[in-house]
């Protein structure tokens, strides 16, 4: 009689791992999240977590640089937008389909998580934001003056407050998802906003 096999041990999946301890460390803290929920919500054992990151700080680490530079790549692609109108538009879009990713493949928002109060000694999670946000907040002003120079946006245009204006939309969009608002909805609002940007397009005055 042949002897029952046993099961495969679940595959090691280092990005749903950073996801799952994501979710944990967004909604807890770093402090408020112990090595036995890692362990218990990513299917390892504490000596797999420590070959996988180095230990509970290399992970929260590698969670928040991996989600935060989604957002620094969404100002990437949106500054490389050939007309201004479109790097507003791409921004606010994309943005908004980021904030509202399904829950299996998102952890949410890092901004307005508990991590960015209760970070490691190594990572100071909130200087860290501040640093990706002043990236995003340069790329967007380089690319308002540039498109000043151009003649895309109307002679005199604030572009400092252009850009302030942007990224003020943006991080309501942001607060908004987090408070359950739908995609549609928020869409139809960053519809508006680029809308009422079009008065500083060339080309948009009615």
């Amino acid at each position: 009689m042949s002897q029952p096999t046993r099961g495969r041990p679940r595959a090691f999946d280092r990005d749903r791992a950073i996801l799952d301890a994501a979710r944990l460390f967004w909604r807890r803290g770093y402090s408020g999240t112990s090595t036995r929920d890692l362990t218990a919500a990513l299917g390892l054992s504490t000596s797999s977590l420590y070959a996988a990151f180095g230990s509970k700080a290399g992970l929260f680490e590698e969670a928040v640089r991996t989600y935060a530079e989604r957002y620094r790549e969404i100002y990437r692609r949106a500054v490389a937008e050939p007309d201004f109108g479109t790097v507003a538009e791409r921004l606010l879009t994309d943005s908004v389909h980021e904030f509202t990713m399904p829950a299996d493949t998102h952890p949410g928002c890092l901004l307005s998580s508990a991590a960015m109060t209760d970070s490691t000694r190594t990572l100071d999670t909130t200087a860290y934001y501040a640093e990706l946000h002043g990236w995003n907040e340069r790329a967007l002003r380089a690319r308002a003056d540039r498109a000043a120079r151009d003649g895309d946006l109307t002679p005199g245009t604030d572009t400092a407050a252009l850009t302030g204006l942007l990224q003020s939309v943006v991080h309501g969009l942001s607060v908004q998802a987090n408070l359950g608002i739908p995609r549609t909805s928020l869409l139809t609002t960053a519809g508006l906003a680029r809308e009422l940007i079009g008065g500083q397009l060339v080309g948009e005055q009615g």
